[in-house]
């Protein structure tokens, strides 16, 4: 399979911060729309887009928390949004829309991480449904706002990818539940997501990537056991972050989804996935670092939108 999956030497890296891939971008004028934009690293992108200019839309389940986490920062606005209640995204895109605003970034970093086994809406697995299903329909919902500007969208998905391809026999695993495969199924749901919306969106000028962040111990990992992070290698018994675990700092981690969103390097690009501030390369077999066939190839991505459209009822290119 031919691929674009090839690094450009974007000048920046691991330990990039959001600040630093900003230097010399302004985005005055420009409206973002930031999932997951008051916890770990979708705040620091929230707070470096602000800095830089932008108008900030941060949706949050937990609404109250979000204003708490945001005070002190201009340009930011808050409204309820539950990736996991297909009602609530709709709830949440049809105020937006009526605001008769354009959306120039969207930045798809909520997330849940490694659950116990739960079930939402119909049935589904949640991490699936709420990582990926939920980002499907909001963006799909958003059309109309992201189309006419030639939006940048982002989907940030994990490293993780690595653990799974699409379960496509039992995407909802009801055949027995594995955290960290359900995690990694839709960590590449969020790669093959954006591979699609590249190809459907672009003679609209609008251009998808997704992307590892790198590892950063955030709120993310509130459903991992201290004792499991311990044996991992991620902290120490007294909770503190071991450096060798190789971690990013929030700032640090916040950096490849901020750069994907508004760098001019990738312009006349797309449909990439990237890590430390570059489109990662291929992974060959047995690597940490790069990006997995399975979650890069077309006839899967096509796939999965196909199947995210009939479940969400939501396909703003349905004909």
């Amino acid at each position: 399979m031919s691929t674009a999956q090839h690094k450009i030497g974007s000048g920046f890296g691991a330990t990039s911060t959001a600040d630093d891939v900003l230097q010399g971008i302004d985005l005055t004028g420009k409206l973002a729309i930031v999932t997951g934009g008051y916890s770990g690293i979708g705040l620091e992108a929230t707070r470096a887009l602000t800095e830089a200019g932008a108008h900030v839309v941060v949706p949050a389940r937990r609404r109250a928390t979000a204003e708490e986490a945001l005070t002190g920062l201009g340009g930011v606005e808050v409204d309820e949004l539950d990736l996991g209640d297909l009602e609530s995204v709709r709830g949440f895109a049809e105020r937006f829309l009526a605001s008769g605003r354009n959306i120039d970034i969207v930045i798809d970093s909520a997330g849940i991480m490694a659950c116990p086994e739960t079930r939402v809406g119909p049935g589904w697995e949640a991490q699936f449904a709420t990582n990926h299903l939920g980002h499907f329909a909001l963006v799909n919902r958003l059309w109309p706002a992201i189309a006419p500007g030639g939006a940048r969208v982002v989907s940030v998905s994990s490293r993780a990818h690595h653990f799974s391809g699409m379960r496509w026999d039992d995407v909802h695993w009801s055949q027995g539940y594995d955290k960290w495969e359900a995690y990694g199924q839709a960590k590449t749901a969020n790669v093959l997501f954006a591979v699609h919306l590249d190809k459907l969106g672009r003679d609209a000028g609008v251009r998808a990537f997704s992307l590892h962040p790198g590892g950063i111990i955030t709120p993310l990992q509130r459903h991992i056991p201290k004792e499991e992070m311990v044996e991992r290698g991620w902290i120490d018994e007294a909770g503190n972050v071991l450096n060798p675990a190789g971690f990013k700092t929030p700032p640090q981690g916040a950096a490849t989804q901020v750069w994907a969103a508004t760098s001019p390097q990738l312009d006349g690009l797309g449909g990439v996935y990237l890590e430390d501030c570059d489109i990662a390369e291929p992974a060959p077999e047995d690597a940490v670092n790069g990006v997995k066939d399975w979650a890069i190839d077309p006839e899967q991505a096509a796939r999965l939108w196909d199947l995210s459209a009939e479940l969400t009822g939501v396909n703003a290119f349905a004909r």
